[in-house]
């Protein structure tokens, strides 16, 4: 008989009831109240810690706190991070994430959180869950796109349709392979194609390294897809990290990389390739190696490169890199001291500066003019690890140019040819239709000098620091050398030569006078970023807020007037009492100093850095405002979220300036929020600047606007299965564009598509539809648009004007429609806590009907 004593089977045995714990449940209630309690009293850390007590203890109630919950990890991870208590803070997420894993707002808002931390890896993990969890959710889908801009650079686009570039490295990568070389590492892998080359042209072992953790995961994806999972090693990791056998079994024969930026050297491919030879390369072919089989020796792809400068006059690099201008609206600005960009091409490195700027010259606005003629600047040979070692330290190079063409000085301009091996080679020129832009060096020193032909342009080569540095320091010009890297004296200038023509020196004379003449360089010295520099050579844009605000002064001027009359005071004191001024621009702005400058104006300026404060006040010392009439409002302020607010107890604002429009071209995040709190702080018959926007549209072609915003099949990518992994990283709205000139057919006038009123907050709406009549047939790819920004009724500027600060923004359609001239294309326009998003159809017309 069975075993009487034996335990029972664990699938047989009666489930008892939980006993209900008195003490638990008087714990639960008791901690749930007191969360409520500091909820109310605003207590946020207390509440959240008795919600993490309530929902760990009494999971049931999820659903019943969830909102309290949420609203109390958002109040007190606020005050976490006005504090800096940046751990606490996402410690906090965490545990809210171990309760409701599954919560797509909580995790957006923690992926927002980490991208204003700077890690956009981590951000775009948490915007990807939650759009997973819930696909129409907008903030996530936006945060989602705003981020993917970051980890996939719109570059990796444009290189990838780049099909002649992608098949000439194929083609190298081949060849070296077939040769013998047949074990790769492919350092930056990006998506994974340098790789799948060289496993495509029969190498035994591929390798394959990428820091990028969005990149890494992405080209696993991409191998995996394109059946060569387990045969190329992929490492989440840097190549200066590697070692072997550690990370790779042994040596390989061949490098594959792309790891080279505009001006060269900019992405590290110097140290990659030194530490490379000494730890991850088979030695050279070369010396007692030369006669070696391929496979025991080593090489790199690309073999090296030349570099090629040009001189140039461009004023659209000259206004985002130096001061254009004696005069902003009503203010000299003679007394603003030396202000500059941060892109500098002195020799001497410096970590505040960056040596070099980009652009694709071939759509600069305004054109370019070259001064001289192209130049090689230095020859570099990647299989040679000797030569790598000792750039850093090779001597400086100078340069003779002669001057081409008569024009003022602004930049050098530098690209290279990438020679893939001994036949092959890859040009990033100005003339070349190429994925690259170039490289870009901007002359801060010489105001105005107009270099001449019979000129020569002195040049310094250097790579002190692994970078490479293009100086322009002196012009010869009839035997006097003149000084532009340094800040001279006249009688300084150089070693007069006797000449018997007394114009040629007087030109010396006025070229000298162009100079700087302090011998004081670091004096009054400031520095703006590139986007503040062109916003302060825009003349029109201030010459617009000089009207518009002496205008509502005046209109306040007279409403007072009218009010004391009416009244039969004859005190005049409340029409002399100061009218108060915000200005919350972003960066620098010379708006406040412009309100001050009316007089009987307190003006508060919202410009954070010391530097540019001391700007501030040096020009309203020397445009005669009063010291006290100029003040700094974030000085005042213990936390910049609370940026809008009454200037004192007793005071409203007469004019609030807000900032509304980024420089990339589009609308600044939290736009209608802060106009609607800024409607709330104006005396009677003040006015926030602007007063409207206004944005306009039309319909392009734009073949160059596709391949920027996602990869366009297998074809450019020699038919690997790439695109539809990248183009997950594809945003709508593409950003920094120049209309002017962007590769594209109008296919129909301007259109208005939307209106945003910030005085006015009943006409404002969310949704508008747009009927556009095409004016030509085409392909409708994007929607460009701009904006107007009217001061008032009658005073705007426009972002599309060509000097304008501003660039452009363009809605890129998933799906480009055919249209013929005549068709109405049907435009649906949202607006999404600033963000603008745009669909399109055509009309059903009778013709189309019949089609």
């Amino acid at each position: 008989m069975p075993n009487a004593s034996a335990r029972p089977k664990h699938g047989r045995r009666t489930r008892r009831r939980r006993r209900e714990d008195p003490a638990r449940n008087e714990l639960v209630s008791s901690s749930l109240e007191s969360a409520q309690q500091c909820l109310f009293n605003q207590d946020y850390g207390t509440a959240f810690v008795h919600y993490l007590l309530v929902l760990n203890l009494a999971p049931m109630f999820k659903d019943f706190a969830k909102e309290s919950f949420r609203f109390t990890l958002f109040k007190w991870t606020e005050e976490l991070d006005s504090v800096g208590r940046i751990q606490d803070l996402f410690d906090c997420y965490e545990q809210a994430l171990e309760l409701f894993p599954a919560d797509e707002v909580i995790l957006n808002s923690m992926g927002e959180h980490l991208f204003r931390m700077g890690f956009r890896d981590e951000a775009a993990g948490h915007f990807h869950k939650a759009l997973k969890l819930r696909p129409d959710y907008p903030e996530a889908r936006e945060n989602f796109y705003r981020v993917a801009n970051w980890l996939v650079e719109r570059w990796h686009f444009l290189m990838l349709n780049d099909h002649g570039r992608n098949r000439k490295y194929q083609q190298a990568i081949q060849k070296a392979v077939q040769s013998g070389c047949n074990t790769v590492l492919d350092i930056g892998t990006g998506t994974g194609i340098l790789g799948m080359c060289a496993k495509k042209a029969g190498a035994a072992e591929v390798y394959a390294c990428e820091l990028s953790k969005t990149m890494y995961e992405l080209a696993c994806e991409v191998v995996a897809a394109n059946g060569m999972d387990g045969t190329i090693k992929i490492l989440h990791m840097k190549s200066l990290e590697m070692e072997v056998p550690k990370d790779i079994p042994q040596r390989v024969s061949l490098v594959v990389t792309e790891t080279v930026d505009a001006g060269l050297f900019g992405e590290g491919i110097i140290e990659s390739l030194i530490h490379a030879w000494h730890h991850l390369l088979l030695p050279p072919q070369r010396g007692e190696n030369e006669f070696q089989e391929p496979s025991a020796t080593g090489r790199v792809i690309p073999a090296g490169a030349t570099v090629f400068g040009m001189a140039l006059e461009s004023l659209e690099i000259r206004r985002h890199h130096r001061l254009c201008v004696s005069e902003v609206g009503s203010l000299s600005i003679a007394a603003a001291g030396e202000l500059r960009s941060p892109v500098s091409c002195s020799p001497e490195p410096d970590d505040s500066m960056e040596p070099y700027t980009t652009e694709r010259l071939s759509r600069l606005p305004g054109g370019y003019k070259p001064l001289t003629e192209p130049f090689t600047a230095l020859n570099i040979d990647f299989n040679n690890v000797q030569e790598l070692e000792g750039l850093s330290s090779r001597e400086v190079q100078q340069i003779r140019l002669p001057v081409t063409q008569e024009g003022a000085l602004d930049a050098l301009a530098v690209w290279f040819q990438l020679h893939l091996d001994e036949e092959s080679s890859l040009s990033t020129g100005p003339q070349e239709d190429t994925c690259w832009e170039q490289a870009i060096y901007p002359v801060h020193s010489t105001n105005g000098f107009v270099l001449k032909p019979q000129d020569e342009l002195l040049v310094e080569v250097s790579c002190k620091d692994a970078f490479l540095r293009l100086c322009s320091v002196a012009v010869l010009r009839d035997g006097h050398e003149i000084r532009l890297d340094k800040h001279l004296d006249l009688k300084e200038s150089g070693n007069p030569v006797p000449n018997p023509d007394p114009n040629p020196e007087a030109e010396l004379c006025s070229a000298l006078a162009c100079l700087q003449t302090d011998q004081n360089p670091t004096k009054d010295f400031c520095m703006l970023e590139c986007s503040e520099m062109a916003l302060l050579n825009n003349s029109d844009y201030h010459q617009s807020f000089c009207s518009a605000l002496a205008k509502l002064f005046s209109q306040l001027k007279v409403k007072c007037q009218n009010r004391e009359r009416r009244s039969g005071s004859t005190d005049s004191a409340d029409c002399s009492d100061l009218l108060y001024v915000l200005d919350v621009s972003e960066g620098f702005s010379l708006l406040s100093l412009i309100a001050a400058s009316n007089g009987h104006v307190k003006a508060y300026s919202s410009v954070e850095k010391t530097k540019q404060q001391e700007v501030l006040k040096r020009l309203a010392r020397s445009n005669n405002v009063p010291e006290q009439h100029l003040e700094f409002w974030l000085n005042h302020m213990e936390d910049e979220q609370g940026m809008l607010k009454r200037p004192s107890r007793e005071k409203l604002w007469s004019a609030i300036m807000l900032d509304c429009v980024e420089t990339c071209g589009l609308i600044r995040q939290k736009l209608m929020e802060k106009a609607s709190l800024a409607r709330c702080l104006l005396e009677d018959g003040g006015c926030i600047f602007p007063a409207k926007i206004v944005v306009h549209g039309m319909l392009v072609e734009s073949d160059t606007l596709l391949l920027e915003s996602a990869v366009q099949g297998q074809e450019p990518t020699l038919g690997f299965n790439i695109a539809p992994f990248i183009n997950q990283f594809t945003v709508p709205v593409h950003v920094f564009l120049d209309l002017s000139t962007l590769e594209c057919r109008h296919l129909s006038d301007s259109v208005e598509l939307f209106v945003l009123d910030l005085m006015d907050s009943t006409a404002n709406y969310t949704n508008r539809e747009v009927t556009v009549q095409a004016t030509s047939a085409g392909r409708l790819t994007a929607i460009p648009f701009w904006y107007h920004i009217y001061l008032d009724e009658e005073i705007s500027v426009s972002t599309l004007s060509q000097n304008s600060h501003w660039k452009q923004a363009a809605v890129v359609l998933q799906q480009p429609l055919e249209v013929r001239a005549g068709d109405r294309v049907h435009l649906a326009v949202k607006l999404h806590k600033s963000a603008i998003s745009i669909s399109a159809h055509i009309e059903n017309t009778p013709r189309q009907m019949e089609q």
